[in-house]
């Protein structure tokens, strides 16, 4: 019966133990408990428990464990542990700002030490499930904070969506514009992961300190919201309102024209700072040289300050082009290029990319007597972020 019994109790759990014990018990009859409970170690409760179970036959409830049976839980002992957990969790809302864990990682190790020195022993484990008993989850931060927030910026927002909606419905383009964060060139390391031989990820530099030959890339996007096509200029020098402008004309000498053969009017959409910023003098300069090269009328709507996420080309174009180069370290300015340009989706997107070696000198001062040049009607909503510029053909 000991052999049987160190072969089977392995598979079995509490209820099968005991049935299987008080079955055996019954078998042998009289001191068949006495038996038993020698060979296996089971107390004579245990075994009779079972017995009465056998008795009452298929009926019986499927309890590994009668209602109420087994360890009490650690709350039932010390019901002040929960709020003790929560007041390390969330120090600076309910505890003391004091806590040793204001400025470490909550980790439920963590945790579960720090209630162990305050006289409350308790496992990892167990922190765990108590935090997800409480409504706790493992979360990274959001961005959700945008800032001050002007009075007018819903109507701007409304603004905006009116004047897409009236230039699509006249077959004109609009296109969404913006520079997207600066990428060190080199064998640096680049977030996300990539698929390769278990045990080979490619090697990268431990520090990200600019390599002096390869530089930055700044790429410059167009995207195209009426086609779902982008473009993407890959400066090398400075992220100027020249380069956010030339990067536009070579948007519309290379995909722009084609599609829309009998436009007339251009609309932009762009945030309101950085190289296109509706303050930025050398950015309306720039782009009277660009209306009278195309003969468009452009007009411009900046969203207001703090809102630059809605721009459009942040979550229609620029998160796929992240995505897509995940985990691949951007070596050279011809990979970042072909990265780029090979960014697909399944809405049908398309990115052209290309190289911009042009210098672009930084600071240049616009004068009064230049700006005053530059054709410019504002709107009558916020004119300094609604404007129109139209081309001088004399």
């Amino acid at each position: 019966m000991r052999s049987k019994f160190s072969l089977l109790q392995t598979g079995l759990d509490e209820r099968q133990r005991r049935l299987w014990a008080a079955a055996e018990a019954r078998v042998l009859g009289r001191g068949g408990i006495a038996c038993v409970t020698e060979a296996t170690g089971l107390s004579r409760t245990t075994v009779r428990a079972g017995m009465k179970e056998l008795q009452a036959g298929p009926d019986a409830r499927d309890r590994v464990r009668r209602a109420g049976g087994g360890r009490k839980p650690l709350t039932f002992h010390d019901p002040a542990l929960p709020k003790a957990l929560e007041a390390l969790v969330e120090p600076a809302t309910r505890g003391d700002p004091m806590s040793p864990l204001r400025w470490t990682c909550k980790s439920v190790a963590k945790l579960a030490a720090e209630l162990g020195r305050q006289g409350r022993p308790v496992s990892p484990r167990t922190v765990y499930g108590m935090l997800v008993e409480a409504g706790y989850s493992l979360q990274s931060n959001r961005k959700t904070k945008e800032g001050g927030v002007h009075p007018d910026r819903n109507a701007q927002f409304e603004h905006i969506s009116a004047q897409v909606k009236s230039f699509q419905r006249r077959a004109q383009p609009v296109i969404s514009v913006d520079t997207k964060k600066k990428e060190l060139v080199g064998d640096f390391k680049n977030g996300g992961r990539e698929w390769h031989l278990k045990g080979k990820p490619p090697p990268v530099r431990v520090h990200d300190f600019i390599d002096k030959d390869l530089g930055k890339a700044i790429p410059y996007g167009v995207y195209d919201l009426g086609s779902n096509q982008g473009w993407v200029s890959v400066g090398t020098n400075h992220d100027t309102a020249d380069f956010a402008v030339e990067s536009v004309r070579r948007w519309w000498r290379t995909m722009g024209r084609r599609v829309y053969p009998d436009a007339q009017e251009l609309l932009i959409t762009a945030d309101g700072g950085g190289s296109n910023g509706y303050r930025v003098r050398a950015w309306k300069v720039a782009l009277q040289r660009l209306a009278n090269d195309t003969g468009l009328g452009i007009s411009v709507c900046h969203f207001p300050p703090g809102t630059s996420k809605w721009n459009k080309i942040e979550h229609r174009m620029f998160c796929h082009i992240t995505q897509n180069w995940r985990g691949r370290p951007l070596v050279t300015l011809d990979t970042v290029v072909s990265l780029i340009g090979n960014t697909t989706t399944r809405t049908g997107l398309r990115i052209k990319a290309k190289l911009d070696t042009n210098v672009y000198q930084k600071g240049v001062k616009v004068t009064d007597q230049e700006l005053a040049q530059v054709r410019i009607k504002p709107s009558s909503f916020h004119g300094e972020w609604n404007y129109k510029i139209s081309p001088d053909l004399r």
